[in-house]
């Protein structure tokens, strides 16, 4: 009887090691499948599974998004940016011309910056919100936006953040145009419009149109980092967006 219990003890002592030894390369493998790594070698070429094409996605897009709003939260990120910039709003510019043709250019032009330092302002709290919408995306989401067109991610993030990005910018951008000075200059500049004889008056909700504004302007900034992503084999900086936006381009 000891002879038989130490037999199965000592034959259960050499099993539960291969079993752990042969489990743990199981998930090794499976691990290289996914990350690509291991042994030296990196899976860049190949045919994707759900699970790479949804980690590759949000990885691109973590990425491109964390960029767009450190480059327009920036000083100058919307003042510097001719396809962001924020002037008067359109039933204003009649405003600005005047005031201009009435020399009066420096308050117009104090309006336009300290409207883009208001939305340079409000850009820091888009990182957050991007961030969740990406985590929230489906393996459905993924492939329809890595085989979709060139903007099918922006289009992704206009449809479930716009009414959060709404919702977060305009109380920034209320507190930041005061702080800037906006409010005081755009009272300034509609006032003396308004003192103008025969001139319709001009009242606009500054905090709606510069909020909007910063949100399309965050939205353009993530289409062109979208572009990089899938134009740019430059921009693809990890083996798992190689293999995944390479299958992309051979499914175009």
């Amino acid at each position: 009887m000891k002879k038989k219990f130490l037999y199965l003890a000592l034959t259960a002592g050499l099993t539960f090691p291969v079993l752990q030894a042969q489990s743990q390369i199981k998930i090794g493998n499976i691990l290289k499948q996914v990350t690509g790594k291991g042994s030296g070698t990196t899976a860049t070429t190949g045919t994707p599974s759900a699970l790479e094409i949804g980690m590759g996605i949000k990885e691109a897009l973590e990425i491109g998004t964390s960029r767009g709003a450190d480059l327009l939260s920036a000083k100058d990120g919307f003042l510097g940016n001719m396809a962001v910039k924020i002037l008067f709003p359109p039933e204003a510019q009649k405003v600005e011309k005047t005031l201009r043709s009435i020399g009066m250019g420096k308050l117009a032009d104090n309006v336009i910056v300290s409207l883009n330092r208001a939305a340079e302002s409000a850009a820091k709290e888009a990182k957050p919100i991007f961030i969740s919408a990406i985590k929230q995306m489906t393996i459905t989401d993924a492939t329809n936006i890595l085989l979709g067109s060139k903007d099918a991610a922006t289009n992704y993030f206009k449809r479930v953040t716009t009414a959060q990005l709404m919702e977060k910018f305009k109380p920034v951008i209320t507190t930041s145009l005061a702080n800037v000075g906006a409010t005081k200059y755009w009272g300034q500049a509609a006032g003396q419009y308004n003192k103008i004889p025969l001139m319709k008056p001009v009242n606009t909700d500054l905090s709606e149109y510069v909020a909007q504004k910063a949100i399309d302007g965050m939205f353009i900034q993530v289409a062109q980092e979208e572009l990089k992503i899938r134009d740019n084999l430059g921009a693809r900086s990890s083996s798992l967006l190689q293999k995944v936006f390479g299958y992309a381009d051979k499914n175009k």
